[in-house]
């Protein structure tokens, strides 16, 4: 195996990786969802709170499916694994999954439960948490080369 494939990714398209590519969405639909959170929160509005559940499930299907090529990414290469922030990495964006599986179940409920104040909190310590695990992957491709051709 020469040096410029050391880091590679195993889920790739086209020498692209995959886990990248997937992890925009669940971005996105989590900041949305509270955003839409706050909306409901100041104007009692049921479609900020509909308009949240969707985010909500929407981001954790794609979340799911760029957990799934990261954790596939992060097990079939060791030198991957041991790149000093691939766990926090791996744990935080696990942590944010289990949090919004259980913020979707949160937004299941009817009317003003739905979101406050559970939902709310739920929202934002995940939106608070994505910063951290993305500049753990930031550093994981900018710093370490994890994915990047050389």
């Amino acid at each position: 195996m020469t040096s410029d494939n050391v880091l590679r990714p195993t889920l790739h398209i086209a020498g692209h990786p995959i886990h990248p590519m997937l992890v925009p969405f669940p971005i996105v639909c989590f900041i949305g969802a509270l955003l839409t959170d706050i909306a409901f929160a100041l104007t009692a509005e049921m479609m900020w709170a509909d308009f949240s559940a969707w985010l909500l499930l929407v981001g954790l299907i794609m979340g799911v499916l760029a957990a799934i090529a990261g954790l596939t990414d992060f097990l079939g290469n060791r030198m991957i694994r041991a790149q000093k922030p691939a766990w926090p990495h791996m744990l935080g964006n696990l942590l944010v999954l289990i949090i919004a599986f259980f913020n979707t179940m949160v937004h299941t409920r009817d009317a003003w439960t739905s979101v406050v104040p559970t939902g709310l909190i739920l929202s934002a310590i995940t939106v608070l948490i994505l910063p951290i695990t993305g500049w753990l992957g930031w550093s994981m491709v900018y710093r370490h080369g994890v994915g990047a051709v050389r």
